[in-house]
């Protein structure tokens, strides 16, 4: 899978699940039970965190530099932004290219960041069990945690 096609599943799954969430809550405002807010709050907050993951990892991969990666990953708190952020970077070619396993001529491929990532790249299986251990781990102390509105009570 492509840096693009990843990042396309979870820009796009992001956006879904924005929907989602926000229609298991007009639901719940029309007296549907409420559960239906934490099963869709729970499937959008696993895809959050997948996209958060995924926009640092194309990012690193594709230079965007720090700040256009801060902001894809900042989008996903905005509903439907990443669909234009992704529509951005697709125009801009922003997206192109395969992964980068290989270090090259590039003198940033030299610093220690660049060749770990490298060599995460280039073991997919094993990059993909820690990040979805990250994730898996984030989200459950977020649930640990509870809702953000009773976190200082």
């Amino acid at each position: 899978m492509t840096p693009k096609k990843l990042f396309n599943f979870f820009a796009k799954s992001e956006a879904v699940t924005w929907t989602l969430l926000i229609s298991a809550l007009i639901a719940r405002a029309l007296g549907i039970d409420s559960v239906v807010v934490t099963i869709a709050g729970g499937i959008h907050g696993a895809i959050f965190l997948g996209y958060a993951v995924t926009a640092a990892l194309v990012g690193v991969n594709q230079r965007w530099g720090f700040g256009k990666t801060a902001l894809g990953i900042f989008l996903a708190i905005v509903p439907f932004a990443t669909l234009p952020f992704e529509a951005s970077l697709k125009k801009k070619d922003s997206l192109a290219g395969d992964w980068r396993t290989k270090k090259s001529d590039d003198p940033r491929d030299a610093n220690w960041f660049d060749a770990l990532f490298r060599w995460f790249i280039a073991r997919p299986i094993l990059l993909v069990v820690v990040l979805v251990t990250f994730v898996v781990s984030l989200f459950s102390f977020l649930l640990w945690l509870g809702p953000p509105d009773q976190w200082f009570d």
